[in-house]
């Protein structure tokens, strides 16, 4: 079992005996991780002994991997290729996904009625649909090992509704 706690948006694990997290091999796919509850939530994986893939659209997630001896890819979690390419390399270095932590990016802000249907659209590619891939392309290999977390990280609004940002 993973317990995820979030305070004052940093994100702290604790663990369990669970196998998943005692195995020596441990290995976690973050996306939107260059910064943020993402990049908190690689930094303290790392420091738990897993091996991270991050993929983050600025590039800074590239650079976090490869401070963390990781796998980065410059990509965007919208992009089923992008994606693919991340859990590919990191199927191909350590054959194994224990965890997948799916974080957000920023979805368009406004009054609610002042929201077009394109800006309701690209907050269900943000919040809804950057689960829905990511998670799909990892499911089969944790269903391979019998084992894996998912944890999906949102945003604040989801416990703090604000009038522009349903």
């Amino acid at each position: 079992m993973l317990i995820c706690i979030l305070i004052s948006q940093q994100v702290f694990f604790s663990f369990s005996a669970n196998k998943i997290f005692m195995d020596n091999h441990k290995v976690a796919v973050l996306t939107a991780a260059g910064t943020g509850m993402g990049a908190d939530a690689a930094k303290k994986l790392a420091s738990k002994g897993f091996k991270v893939s991050i993929l983050s659209s600025s590039g800074k997630g590239e650079q976090l991997a490869n401070d963390l001896g990781g796998i980065g890819v410059t990509g965007s979690n919208q992009s089923e290729n992008d994606l693919k390419k991340l859990i590919d390399a990191t199927l191909g270095k350590w054959g194994r996904i224990d965890v997948l932590v799916n974080s957000a990016g920023h979805g368009p802000r406004g009054p609610v009625l002042d929201l077009t249907d394109e800006d309701w659209q690209q907050g269900m590619e943000t919040y809804f649909l950057n689960v829905v891939r990511p998670t799909r392309l990892v499911t089969p290999a944790m269903q391979e090992q019998k084992s894996g977390v998912i944890i999906n990280i949102s945003t604040f609004a989801a416990f703090e509704p604000d009038a522009v940002f349903p």
